[in-house]
């Protein structure tokens, strides 16, 4: 049975309560086989007929938690549906997965009510695929390829994926299910580089893989992208987003006026409570198992449920959203309404079909949205253009602040790149460290699922002895009880089979992934070493053309340095030249120096010369005072005595405006007499004052001046 291939859990429950369902009569009736016990072995028999003819069936189990269990289901809604579920739903559900081609043509109508109705959570993977016809697609082949490759986005998908289903067990904090959503994620990127990664899409990714294997859930979303307009909605411009807003508030506006007041007096906006519903189909607003049957709708029907639902929870709240405010209404959108639908989705289901939604109307408010966005965006292209010819008539000089600014910021990212190569060696380091760790966790862990397997599969083994124990004797009476004893033991050796086929089938499947994972470490391992030699090589060739330019540099330095040197050694000479010219130059002066001296040598010879007239002009002088004093005497009547007449004193005081140097000779040759005379004579004094100026320039550095001027002299008797 479908229930049985699950999960390791699931099939320990389903054998377990069917050696309880089929012991439990034996032991009461000792005789016979109750008619319960006898139609539960048919409906067993039935459905293991349908699942061994279904193909696809086998397909998605056979594939199913493929990489230890990266596909496991929600726990609670697994019990939900195991508790509740009606055979004849299983058997409906076999039968239509057996038929589909013919049922999704024939009976659309059929197959759509019993969608609305809940798919069997068994079921899910093989029915999402059917519907979105993802089971056979090419690009499922590319998988692994894309695992190897390195995406721009991986930064953005590691820093999201903790947010992705916190509170679910699957997708704790380093478990297997972040490690398979991140590479679904990642592999989606590389396909569409377009979309790339949006974090709304994480959540849609982790339903699909608690459902199914990750291959399986990557081609199940490649079509949803495709094929359900979610990759208009995950485009970086969310144009489609716009759209579906534009829609939904029509709707309102139409079908509930008074709340459209409300909304547009209270400013809350549209997008402001219904993009996570568009974003992720209401798995991040309603409870895990509400959100999955709408899911299942969404996977039938397209966006129109979401439309649909939306309404219905407005008009469910209407009453309480006209009496809130904005911040209230935020409150009521978050906290409130997810809680009204803790009791089932089928309230709400039931309710979104109530709603009027006209498919016709709808392409027509596209063509509106579609005619206001082109009318807007040609108004702001009429704008920029504007702005930019204003800027450029008005500010000529804006280009070149423009072009400075983004050098300003081409620098800052240079040197934000560099820290950010830096910072990506060290997380690249430390994510290795991480894997290796995960790795060894991961085989702890497979490990010791692998050792409870094999435990639960004794506890059946001993469990069955048991049974055949207590059983055995009291089936030897009759041949019918033999055939029933016979049919039961044949059935549960089947399940024990089947049991240790599936911990066999779990162990290679361990030992498959602990291998995918290895060689997934060392294809990253291989990859970061060969991205750090072609960054070595770059860097090799980047320090090779910075050696040439350094060489050519030094060889441009060196004949700079003899050009330098070269016009050193001529400035050298020219000084030297200009000394020996200053050395002869001082020669010459020297020579009219040593002229000039000779010059004033012979000034002074002359000036002696001089001196010596001078000193003649004196005594003729002296003799004519002493005729002038003889006659003085004569006058006065005194004789004159016979000898020669003597002066009481004659000073001679010459005065020259020249050297005294010059004139020292001539001083000596004064004549100074002071001879004594009688007691009867008058003793008497003459004073001789002269000047004499003289002037006389002789050469360049010499000047004698000798001036002689008798003509004040001063006479006192």
């Amino acid at each position: 049975m479908a229930s049985q291939v699950a999960t390791p859990s699931s099939l320990h429950t389903t054998v377990a309560s069917s050696t309880a369902s089929l012991s439990s009569p034996s032991s009461a009736s000792p005789t016979q086989l109750s008619p319960d016990d006898v139609e539960l072995l048919a409906k067993l028999e039935e459905q293991n007929r349908l699942l061994e003819t279904d193909s696809k069936t086998l397909r998605s189990v056979n594939g199913s938690r493929r990489n230890s269990g990266s596909s496991l289901v929600s726990s609670s809604s697994a019990s939900s549906n195991l508790s509740h579920l009606e055979e004849d739903s299983w058997i409906l559900w076999g039968r239509t997965v057996n038929e589909w081609e013919d049922v999704r043509k024939k009976k659309e109508k059929q197959l759509k009510d019993l969608v609305r109705k809940g798919i069997p959570h068994h079921f899910r993977a093989i029915v999402w695929q059917l519907l979105c016809s993802a089971q056979n697609l090419a690009i499922k082949e590319q998988y692994s390829e894309l695992l190897k490759m390195t995406s721009p986005c991986e930064k953005l998908i590691r820093r999201d994926i903790a947010r992705t289903y916190p509170e679910h067990e699957f997708f704790k904090e380093d478990s297997l299910g972040q490690e398979v959503l991140f590479n679904v994620m990642k592999a989606y990127s590389l396909v569409d580089r377009e979309v790339g990664y949006c974090q709304g899409s994480a959540f849609i990714v982790g339903l699909l893989l608690m459902q199914m294997p990750e291959e399986e859930a990557f081609c199940v979303f490649v079509k949803l992208m495709q094929d359900y307009r979610l990759r208009e909605l995950f485009k970086p411009s969310m144009a489609e987003l716009g759209l579906c807003m534009y829609q939904f508030e029509c709707m309102i506006q139409e079908q509930l006026p008074e709340l459209h007041v409300h909304f547009q007096a209270q400013s809350f906006h549209t997008s402001m409570y219904a993009s996570s519903w568009f974003l992720t189909i209401f798995l991040t607003s309603f409870p895990l198992p509400v959100a999955t049957r709408i899911f299942d709708i969404f996977m039938c029907e397209g966006l129109e449920i979401v439309f649909r639902v939306g309404m219905a929870i407005l008009q469910m709240n209407q009453a309480e959203l006209m009496q809130l405010d904005m911040e209230g209404m935020l409150q009521h959108f978050q906290k409130v309404i997810p809680h009204q639908l803790d009791s089932g989705p089928d309230k709400v289901i039931q309710a979104a079909y109530q709603v009027k939604y006209n498919a016709k109307k709808m392409k027509k408010l596209e063509k509106e949205y579609t005619t206001i966005k082109t009318k807007e965006m040609e108004e702001q292209v009429e704008i920029k253009v504007r702005q930019t010819s204003h800027l450029s008539k008005g500010n000529p000089r804006y280009s070149e602040e423009f072009i400075l600014q983004l050098e300003r910021e081409l620098v800052q990212a240079r040197l934000q790149e560099a820290e950010s190569q830096c910072a990506l060696k060290e997380m690249q380091d430390k994510i290795l460290n991480m894997e290796k760790s995960r790795s060894s966790n991961r085989e702890a862990e497979a490990l010791t699922g692998l050792k409870e397997l094999r435990q639960q599969v004794r506890d059946l083994e001993e469990h069955w002895q048991r049974h055949l124990a207590r059983t055995a004797g009291r089936w030897k009476d009759s041949p019918r009880k033999n055939a029933a004893s016979e049919l039961q033991d044949e059935l549960m050796s089947v399940r024990l089979r089947e049991a240790e086929a599936q911990a066999d089938l779990r162990e290679i499947r361990q030992r498959m992934l602990e291998l995918e994972t290895q060689s997934q470490i060392h294809n990253n391992q291989l990859r970061r070493a060969e991205l750090e030699a072609r960054n070595l090589q770059e860097r090799l060739q980047v320090l090779t053309n910075q050696n040439k330019m350094l060489h050519a540099e030094l060889q441009e330095t060196k004949r700079k340095q003899a050009e330098i040197e070269c016009k050193n050694k001529e400035d050298v000479m020219a000084v030297r030249l200009r000394e020996a010219d200053n050395i002869a130059a001082m020669a010459e002066l020297q020579q009219q120096i040593s002229e000039l001296e000779i010059q004033k040598e012979e000034g002074k010879v002359q000036g002696h010369l001089n001196n010596t007239d001078s000193s003649q002009y004196i005594r003729d002088l002296k003799d004519q005072i002493a005729d002038l004093k003889h006659e003085i005497r004569c006058l006065r009547g005194q004789q004159g005595l016979p000898d020669q007449p003597s002066f009481d004193g004659i000073h001679i005081v010459n005065h020259y405006g020249g050297d005294n140097e010059s004139y020292q000779s001539s001083d000596e040759d004064g004549v100074k007499l002071s001879p004594q005379l009688t007691r009867h004579q008058v003793r008497g004094r003459i004073t001789l004052h002269a000047n004499l100026e003289d002037s006389e320039s002789e050469g360049d550095e010499e000047e004698d001046a000798l001036r002689l001027s008798g003509s004040h002299k001063t006479t006192t008797v």
